[in-house]
């Protein structure tokens, strides 16, 4: 099992750049999130497992220390790998 990242420049970051809340999203292996769209945007660092990001026709396959970024109401979907996968993310209400 590998070290968890240190998140902690990732957080200082997201809030200087106006995001309001930093947290832990923890996904149980295998897990198929369908397509769906948050109200906030969100920066996001993966810190553990893997997962693969699919917004419109790309599909990312995201690893510990990779990073993505989603504006609010982008229509994407998530798969979760076999150990499942926990990233920082940050959320910020605007664009």
């Amino acid at each position: 099992m590998t070290q968890p990242l240190d998140v902690s420049a990732f957080d200082a970051a997201a809030l200087a750049q106006g995001y309001e809340q930093v947290l832990d999203r923890v996904w149980a292996p295998l897990t198929v999130v369908e397509t769906h769209t948050h109200p906030f945007a969100a920066k996001a660092i993966v810190t553990q497992g893997e997962m693969w990001l699919t917004v419109g026709d790309e599909t990312r396959h995201l690893l510990p220390g990779d990073g993505f970024e989603l504006a609010r109401e982008v229509p994407h979907s998530e798969r979760y790998g076999l150990e499942g996968a926990t990233y920082r993310v940050a959320r910020r209400a605007g664009s």
